[in-house]
């Protein structure tokens, strides 16, 4: 008979907490994510110009093109030569507030474990074997931690090396995962 995912909720709930530990970590103590955003040389420039427009929170591309027909516009295509291309994300003005993130990323890693464990309940039976367990929970983790990023390489531009480093983290995390749903699962 397969678990029923109530009996998960202390793996699903450890695994949370110990990501959670673990980015802290990687991103507060060892802080090997500091050098993955660049400064403009104009900064203040750019401030100054953004604000004047205030535009509103939110997702921007530069340059702005409707949809595919336009892009091939003669106007479009000498933009586009001219650059910069790039996507701008806005928040809200204001000193970032760290507390809702911080709850907002612990409630994701519940909610990874929650499906890597669903994962495990439901091709997995009592008792099976650390190792498999392990391997099931950690694919489950590593895609959704680890996996994100590519697209983003892949159509944003984001650069390779965040990517790569932040697959390194979705790794860790992914182990962590993993290694808890072996350790605690049901016999």
């Amino acid at each position: 008979m397969l678990p029923s995912i109530m009996s998960l909720w202390l793996p699903i709930l450890l695994s949370a907490v110990f990501v959670f530990i673990a980015s802290s970590l990687v991103h507060m103590l060892f802080k090997w994510h500091n050098s993955d955003y660049l400064q403009l040389p104009n900064e203040d420039e750019v401030r100054v110009a953004l604000r004047k427009e205030n535009p509103g929170p939110g997702q921007y591309v530069v340059p702005y093109c409707m949809d595919m027909k336009a892009m091939g516009s003669e106007a479009m295509q000498k933009k586009y030569v001219e650059g910069p291309l790039g996507f701008i994300v806005l928040r809200p003005n204001g000193a970032p507030k760290v507390g809702p993130s911080m709850i907002s990323w612990f409630l994701f890693t519940g909610v990874v474990a929650l499906f890597a464990g669903y994962i495990a309940r439901v091709t997995l039976l009592p008792g099976t074997h650390y190792l498999t367990v392990f391997r099931v929970v950690g694919s489950a983790a590593f895609m959704a931690y680890g996996l994100g990023g590519v697209p983003e390489a892949i159509w944003m531009g984001r650069p390779w090396k965040v990517v790569i480093k932040s697959t390194a983290d979705a790794l860790i995390y992914a182990l962590l995962t993993a290694g808890t749903f072996g350790w605690l699962w049901p016999k």
